[in-house]
């Protein structure tokens, strides 16, 4: 397989759930967008394993849904239209791994956004489902205009106990101020 370049959080993020993830795992995207977080999801972990992936958005799961069976992986996915921050309603096991990209649908309305409220009862909701040793994606985009809404994980991020969550902030230094960058939250008791 050839090696992604490590151009920006999704890439980055990517490689992370590569080296992370096995066969059996039972995992959420809690933004799905376009599908590509929701795709190697599903790849990664299996016949076995399980994703939820949640959007507001109709059009966001219908393009999901088209790269899922396109890749012939629909039956290890199950798609829900909701907002992330009902997570807990849905899904009671432990988790390896949830993944969030924050902001807009790429190619959709902008004006869609994620905030955050409903991100930090998200965030809050994923770290009690994590098994030990699972882990939360977060790809943190600052240029649109509810860009603050970093500083409101940022907030949530910093108050998580240190004996039992390591918190890692991951940021292109070559980048702007604005450019996309990566928190990565792992649950370690």
């Amino acid at each position: 397989m050839k090696q992604q370049g490590l151009y920006g959080a999704v890439p980055l993020a990517h490689h992370f759930l590569r080296g992370r993830l096995a066969a059996g795992d039972l995992v959420v995207d809690a933004t799905c967008g376009n599908g590509q977080d929701t795709l190697l999801l599903a790849e990664l972990v299996g016949s076995d394993g399980q994703v939820w992936a949640f959007d507001l958005q109709a059009e966001a799961l219908a393009r999901t849904g088209e790269r899922l069976a396109a890749a012939g992986l629909q039956q290890r996915v199950q798609l829900i239209q909701s907002g992330h921050e009902r997570l807990a309603e849905f899904i009671t096991a432990p988790l390896q791994a949830v993944v969030f990209n924050l902001g807009y649908l790429p190619a959709g309305d902008k004006a869609v956004v994620t905030v955050a409220a409903t991100t930090i009862a998200a965030l809050a909701q994923a770290a009690n489902l994590l098994r030990s040793g699972g882990f939360i994606l977060i790809a943190v985009y600052t240029g649109h205009d509810e860009g603050a809404e970093w500083q409101a994980v940022q907030q949530w991020a910093a108050g998580l106990h240190p004996h039992s969550y390591n918190v890692w902030q991951m940021r292109q230094l070559n980048r702007g101020e604005t450019a996309p960058f990566l928190v990565v939250v792992e649950r370690s008791g």
